[in-house]
């Protein structure tokens, strides 16, 4: 198959941290696939910009995957700036990638903004299109922005994913209740359900372990002999990291439990002022790490945890990243939400809380500290074993039969040329 991987955010594996399209690549690849990845040229989050001067593209290969990055617009924030180079995106993909051998297949990962091009292109030329759905868009907004459904603009989104969804040769989400938000929406009718496929995030099992064994990391909070709750991510809103720093508070008096967050966001600030102010000396804040390091980290947890919004996403499953990183550190994992499709509690390797409250979380942790050796290590193997199969490896073979099926199914109006 000649396929190309279009991510709007995927980077350069030098400087990526959401690796599942590189893998995807890298896989497909050993599998006797040709691919091609297709990105925007601006590095998300960064002031990185890989084209300095007036190209339309460029053409990369790193570590033997074979890149286009197209000319966008840099940006900061999620404002007018960022969705203008979502727009540029997809509509520059349209003059550039016509230049190109045209592939059996094309997946993007996209959403009700980002996709029009991509697919207009592929309908033009006959190619299958797989959209890949990484995050239930505008329905995130919605949630965390505290948005309206009845809201024009939003209204108006559902009404483009809807189309994106119906011109998808296959749709694959990334979280196992994508089939119920589509009857949830009340769009079964018109998208055919037998097209909607299940491939979560996943993790590179042999990579990690490469990561671990070579990238320690010098900190003393690590190899101390107390009780260590870690958290890897982002601090910002959305993870509700204020609910961590309040059970830290409830456990102020258990001399041996220690919560260690390294990670960066626009709340860290407020939260670390909040410690100093109460005196909360078992909670302390890492920063950001490099992602190479995280397997050494997670090796030194006695416990992992999860803490997001409570919100009606969960309804449909998770995809958190993070969640396959815990459970590869082979320790036991709480959640501060529980959601269905519980991949926690499949595997019976932590707890999901059905509170968020601070008092909740602290029982949960101290029910894992207190549990018996065997039945705590019995915890942890579940959440090794349990990991296997979502190794990038198996994922990517889900990902191949998906582009086939794609390809034996074509939608209305798609002709090749």
């Amino acid at each position: 198959m000649k396929i190309w991987l279009v991510s709007h955010y995927a980077m350069p594996p030098h400087l990526e941290e959401r690796v599942k399209t590189i893998r995807y690549a890298k896989y497909l690849q050993e599998m006797g696939h040709e691919v091609l990845l297709i990105t925007a040229s601006t590095i998300h989050n960064t002031d990185i910009n890989l084209i300095e001067d007036k190209s339309k593209y460029v053409e990369k290969e790193y570590d033997g995957l074979k890149y286009v990055h197209i000319r966008c617009d840099q940006y900061k924030g999620s404002g007018a700036k960022r969705v203008l180079n979502l727009l540029q995106f997809q509509f520059r993909f349209l003059s550039i990638m016509k230049k190109f051998a045209k592939p059996d297949v094309i997946v993007a990962d996209c959403n009700c903004i980002n996709y029009y091009g991509i697919n207009k292109f592929a309908k033009k030329y006959g190619i299958a299109f797989v959209s890949e759905i990484r995050d239930l868009w505008p329905l995130s907004i919605v949630e965390y922005k505290n948005m309206s459904n009845s809201n024009p603009i939003i209204k108006m989104l559902y009404q483009a994913e809807k189309r994106m969804y119906k011109q998808s040769n296959a749709i694959v989400f990334s979280m196992e209740g994508g089939k119920d938000y589509i009857i949830d929406k009340g769009w079964s009718s018109k998208i055919d359900l037998n097209k909607v496929f299940y491939i979560n995030n996943g993790i590179d099992l042999e990579e990690q372990e490469i990561q671990r064994k070579e990238n320690s990391f010098e900190d003393k909070d690590l190899d101390d002999d107390s009780f260590k709750i870690i958290y890897t991510g982002s601090i910002r809103t959305a993870n509700a990291v204020d609910k961590l720093v309040k059970a830290a508070e409830e456990l102020r008096d258990c001399p041996k439990i220690k919560f260690l967050l390294y990670g960066n966001g626009d709340a860290r600030a407020d939260l670390e002022q909040y410690c100093q102010e109460h005196n909360l000396t078992n909670i302390v804040f890492k920063g950001k790490v490099e992602k190479k390091y995280i397997p050494y980290i997670l090796s030194k947890a006695s416990l992992t945890i999860v803490s997001v919004m409570n919100t009606s996403i969960s309804n449909y499953g998770v995809s958190w990243n993070k969640l396959f990183d815990y459970m590869n550190a082979g320790k036991p994992i709480i959640s501060t939400v529980k959601v269905n499709y519980d991949i926690i509690e499949k595997n019976h390797c932590g707890i999901s809380l059905d509170s968020q409250e601070s008092k909740d979380i602290a029982k949960a942790i101290m029910q894992i500290y207190n549990l018996p050796k065997e039945e705590y290590e019995q915890m942890c193997d579940n959440a090794k074993q349990g990991v296997k199969e979502y190794d990038y490896k198996i994922l990517t073979q889900k990902l191949e039969n998906v582009m086939q099926y794609a390809i034996d199914h074509p939608v209305k109006s798609q002709r090749r040329k």
